[in-house]
């Protein structure tokens, strides 16, 4: 449920917030609300925000915000219901803040039976997008719990997340797979030094795959008992887009479920993984189409990013090798891509950030044992064919349009690397030279490299991977990898790093903005 906060409501008097603090509650711990899963906040822009909570129980959600960590002259906006049905989740839209301002936001809940009972609050923050050319700066990557790897006290939890928190960033671009609904965890995982990884097994419902709604839920519950993810959300705002994870491993309408699922329908399951994506994730409500992922996020003048959906309109896996475009090639379809080639010319920003949950030029089979079908845009050397087309036509755009300092940011195959895109040396040659970024995995098995396509003329200038015969390590081999990214305010030179858990900074570039 998202509710709109008009600028009256926000700018409510002092008075009604002590009448929330003067509310008689009831002793006992035990018999109040509680905040279930921390607080978030995401979607940030100049004037607005989101942010999202879970209660125990049938509540009502209790907001204050204030542009001082004291809460003092602090506002009390309208309470907002939360039900079985949303799974006792909310989310609040804040808007008419002000421009790159420190906001604290505390969140309690009030039993909806028993008015007179409230809980103990938690406290949220963000920071509104500037309205001047101050530094900017992010984290991003992907993959958190995959391959069961899961939250292991012994090993520090999630620890990339802390990691991050480090670098008090203005938000987290989450490039997808934020659960692995299609990867049960056990209590044990023996390693190969003798050792035992230990998984948190407090949710019953990830010991088998997600099929049902309520597991789908319970699988992005299951993240947020970690300390350090709690912590992160607290502090940090987050853009958010979906992968395959969130359904089942490289899902499309054509894929074939495996014995473990009861539930043969894949279109099922992935209504069920979005809704529960939606609930739980504080990503901003398109009334034009509810559910929808792809959108752009201004913050400022620096900088707009463009979340892309890759998985809701692509056609379905297959070799990828159509020679014209149509359905079976389609990747982010035909209506995605206007919106965003409209998008693109619309921005007045320095850097366009494409946030793609997907590489460009990384060869991803659908099934990785026999090294067949085509599971993102790559399918081997040669001309532009199959979803390759739809790319095609994009970079051509955005060269014909003379749209300047494009960079692509992704994550999905559990390594690190920097891509520089060069026409000279590419198959495809009608577009600008750019580069593209890969992170992750947050919190899961490090896997790679993968190989390369040279459709578009990648040049790997680096990459960090565990290489053939070390696939699939835990997080506590050290190899978990995120990004972080610096936008100069007075310059608008954009520095890109790429980091591991222990935060060392593997490798980095400075990259210049294009005028006029």
């Amino acid at each position: 449920m998202a509710i709109r906060v008009s600028r009256r409501r926000f700018l409510t008097t002092a008075a009604a917030s002590a009448g929330l603090l003067a509310m008689p509650r009831l002793s006992r711990a035990a018999d109040r609300p509680v905040v279930s899963h921390g607080v978030q906040s995401g979607d940030i822009g100049f004037d607005s925000g989101m942010i999202w909570s879970r209660a125990d129980r049938p509540a009502q959600m209790m907001v204050e915000v204030a542009t001082t960590e004291s809460f003092k002259h602090a506002r009390a906006l309208p309470p907002v219901t939360v039900l079985p049905e949303s799974d006792f989740t909310a989310k609040l839209l804040l808007e008419n803040l002000p421009a790159g301002q420190d906001i604290f936001y505390r969140v309690r809940f009030r039993d909806l039976a028993h008015t007179s009972v409230i809980g103990e609050p938690v406290v949220g923050r963000f920071r509104t997008a500037p309205a001047d050319r101050r530094d900017v700066s992010f984290v991003w990557g992907g993959d958190v719990a995959g391959q069961g790897w899961g939250i292991n006290a012994e090993d520090g939890g999630m620890v990339t997340f802390a990691t991050m928190r480090k670098h008090n960033p203005d938000f987290l671009l989450h490039s997808g797979d934020t659960i692995y609904a299609d990867g049960p965890m056990v209590a044990e995982v023996k390693l190969p030094d003798g050792s035992l990884w230990k998984n948190t097994t407090l949710v019953p419902e990830k010991a088998k795959v997600a099929e049902t709604l309520d597991e789908f839920r319970a699988a992005h519950k299951y993240n947020l008992l970690d300390d350090n993810v709690r912590a992160f959300n607290a502090q940090v705002p987050i853009f958010g887009q979906w992968d395959d994870h969130e359904v089942t491993n490289n899902w499309s309408a054509s894929k074939q479920l495996p014995a473990a699922y009861k539930e043969r329908d894949v279109m099922v399951l992935a209504a069920r993984g979005a809704r529960a994506f939606h609930e739980i994730y504080p990503v901003r409500v398109n009334p034009a189409e509810p559910g929808r992922v792809y959108r752009v996020l201004n913050y400022g003048p620096h900088l707009d990013v463009f979340m892309l959906d890759e998985r809701s309109y692509r056609g379905p896996n297959g070799p990828n090798l159509q020679e014209t475009y149509g359905p079976d090639a389609h990747f982010i379809g035909p209506e995605q891509l206007a919106w965003l080639k409209r998008a693109l010319m619309d921005s007045r920003a320095t850097w366009k950030v494409i946030a793609s949950d997907m590489p460009i030029g990384i060869v991803v089979y659908d099934n990785a044992a026999t090294k067949s079908g085509s599971e993102a845009i790559a399918q081997g050397d040669g001309p532009a064919r199959g979803r390759e087309l739809e790319i095609a036509d994009l970079l051509r755009f955005i060269k014909t349009a003379g749209i300047r300092n494009t960079v692509w940011f992704t994550a999905d195959v559990h390594y690190t690397a920097a891509h520089y895109y060069n026409p000279d040396k590419a198959q495809f040659q009608d577009f600008e030279p750019f580069w593209e970024f890969v992170s992750g995995p947050f919190h899961a098995g490090t896997f790679g490299p993968g190989g390369m396509d040279n459709t578009f003329g990648p040049e790997v200038r680096y990459v960090k991977a565990p290489g053939e015969g070390k696939q699939n390590l835990p997080p506590s081999a050290g190899m978990q990898f995120f990004g972080h990214v610096r936008i100069e305010g007075a310059s608008g030179q954009m520095t890109v790093t790429l980091r591991d858990r222990a935060d060392t900074a593997l490798w980095s570039t400075v990259l210049d903005p294009k005028m006029g």
